[in-house]
């Protein structure tokens, strides 16, 4: 199978990519480095960090997010104070796939402890309960449309897969609405107990 180049560049080391199925260009923001983290934040402004007007849509992708604590979900809330505060009102729903590795469960299901009805925690948006081991972790993308507008709510879907403690895969899902007709202007990620100690988080704008 040939390596696919961008612009002469590894799909690693490249900025933007092109149009792919029509979805558009993704023009790459930021990029932040999990290291004993208690939390990662994306403020527009703020390091270089764009999440206006610019785009009508935006695509965190997460790499190997590795938590210190056994058992963490990787979790996130919005700001309209550029960082001040996070604790918008979130409905949500999340279904999971999961399969343990010797094969003694399989499931389907929707995940009434992950969603959220008009809350102001941290949304879980991929695979639950990570496992802290040296091979565990979880990745995925979040997209977060037009948070700017100051119309309509702020729509995100996710999409994530985790190995867990059990050894377990799970396929999580999570989608829903920031209740606000107010700009968004910071997003924060951070695990449900404990420290992100790897992994990376990228920003990209979609045009």
């Amino acid at each position: 199978m040939a390596l696919v180049k961008l612009n002469n560049n590894g799909v690693k080391d490249a900025t933007a990519f092109g149009s792919i199925t029509g979805l558009g260009n993704l023009i790459l923001i930021k990029k932040q480095t999990a290291s004993g983290s208690a939390s990662i934040s994306f403020v527009d402004g703020a390091s270089s960090v764009v999440l206006d007007n610019t785009y009508k849509e935006y695509i965190f992708y997460f790499n190997n997010i590795h938590p210190a604590t056994n058992s963490a979900n990787l979790q996130f809330q919005a700001s309209t104070n550029t960082g001040s505060s996070y604790g918008i009102a979130i409905t949500s729903s999340y279904f999971q796939a999961q399969h343990a590795e010797d094969d003694s469960e399989a499931a389907l299901e929707y995940d009434g402890g992950q969603d959220l009805a008009q809350s102001t925690n941290f949304q879980t948006i991929l695979g639950k309960e990570v496992g802290n081991g040296n091979d565990n972790s979880t990745s995925g993308f979040m997209h977060l449309f037009d948070p700017s507008n100051t119309t309509f709510v702020k729509h995100f879907i996710s999409r994530g897969n985790c190995l867990d403690a059990g050894p377990m895969t799970r396929d999580g899902y999570a989608a829903g609405y920031v209740n606000t007709t107010s700009a968004i202007d910071a997003i924060q990620f951070k695990m449900s107990s404990g420290n992100m100690d790897a992994g990376t988080i990228s920003l990209y704008g979609v045009v």
